[in-house]
């Protein structure tokens, strides 16, 4: 009878063990998805013309997931430099914001947005000036990145700030890249490009984004 009652018991006790190791398995499991919801709460924006900022882009994507979007224009832009230089001269001239072709769906689901560029004389390009103006990014937390040709940044993360008045812009990151103008197209590549990603997750890291 003693023996009967003592194998009753452990028969019980092996029960509550197993279903205590099916509710930690449920549990990683519901984690795991909330993590991902959490990742789609970030959009990364960019505009690159020598993929120089698309290489950027895509290591800030590396490190905190999201979604990643190019910007495309309605018209392009045309495939000569100089030509390309004339156009936006006058965009910046007259305050033209040329249209997009890209469209962002639910941009008011994202908390995150980086916004990515590269310098065009000494200013914000045209195209993430339309973005910006295009959306509403009022209460977001906006992140400006960079690349330039060695000019640095000019009035670019200062213009990102006065179009962001109701958003919280944190501190852009910055990096040469090519210079279409000396016939330097993507630089961020092999050895650069790790550079690049240990000065980004500095960078995130910095911001507490990471």
């Amino acid at each position: 009878m003693k023996l009967l009652t003592l194998t009753t018991h452990l028969l019980f006790l092996i029960f509550l063990l197993i279903g205590a190791c099916s509710s930690s398995q449920t549990n990683a499991i519901h984690f795991t998805a909330d993590s991902t919801s959490a990742a789609q709460k970030v959009l990364i924006v960019y505009l690159s013309r020598t993929n120089n900022t698309k290489a950027i882009a895509e290591l800030i994507h590396k490190q905190v997931g999201g979604t990643l979007v190019a910007l495309e224009l309605e018209k392009p832009y045309p495939e000569n430099y100089q030509a390309t230089v004339q156009q936006v001269a006058k965009e910046n001239e007259t305050g033209y914001l040329p249209p997009l072709k890209t469209k962002i769906d639910n941009i008011q689901q994202y908390d995150l947005v980086f916004v990515g560029f590269p310098t065009w004389g000494m200013q914000l390009p045209p195209p993430m000036k339309s973005f910006l103006r295009q959306y509403n990014l009022s209460g977001k937390t906006v992140i400006p990145f960079n690349t330039n040709g060695g000019y640095g940044i000019g009035s670019t993360f200062q213009t990102v700030k006065e179009l962001c008045p109701s958003s919280n812009v944190l501190e852009g990151f910055t990096m040469r890249g090519g210079s279409e103008r000396d016939g330097q197209l993507l630089v961020i590549q092999g050895e650069k490009a790790t550079e690049a990603e240990t000065a980004v997750k500095n960078w995130l890291r910095k911001l507490k984004v990471l």
